[in-house]
């Protein structure tokens, strides 16, 4: 699905490092691709690694697989509502508050890796049915103005930045 990247003034600056990490192309093909790299990358790691930190008060490999999955799931919501032109404001979330009180520590990281992939399919159904004219769509998450597309870019490069930092700071 190709559809024109979203400009700057589409997202909150913090967003950038995430949307920037996006390469050109198809959008849909690409969380496809990343899907299978991401289940590759997981199912390499035992359970003994995946509890793992890369420094005192990191998250864990488990937590990490955890937070990707959760913050995909918000922002797949946050996908619809904006994509369905729904103007009602979106509020933010804890990132640090989800990861403690989700105890994915206690899940195994094959259960945690399912959850991410019935996420993931979930969010490219949801793309691929979206209407051409929703992708331009303004809704408001977090206090701030957004578009369809730069979520959808967002969920994209926001998973691969914490594969990138899983790859070289905990392997």
């Amino acid at each position: 699905m190709m559809f024109q990247r979203p400009t700057k003034n589409e997202y909150p600056a913090y967003y950038v490092p995430y949307v920037d990490l996006v390469p050109e192309g198809d959008l849909v093909e690409l969380l496809r691709e990343n899907l299978e790299k991401t289940v590759s990358l997981f199912e390499g790691i035992s359970e003994e690694v995946s509890l793992n930190r890369y420094a005192p008060g990191k998250w864990s490999i488990k937590e990490v697989l955890g937070h990707i999955t959760d913050t995909e799931r918000i922002m797949s919501y946050r996908l619809l509502r904006v994509g369905r032109g729904d103007q009602t404001p979106l509020a933010g979330f804890e990132e640090n508050q989800y990861v403690q009180t989700a105890q994915t520590n206690n899940l195994s990281i094959k259960t945690i890796l399912e959850d991410f992939k019935a996420v993931r399919n979930a969010t490219i159904t949801l793309m691929q049915n979206l209407p051409s004219e929703a992708w331009e769509n303004k809704g408001n998450a977090n206090g701030m103005e957004i578009t369809t597309r730069a979520i959808a870019y967002i969920i994209a490069g926001h998973q691969m930045h914490h594969c990138k930092i899983i790859e070289e700071r905990y392997l």
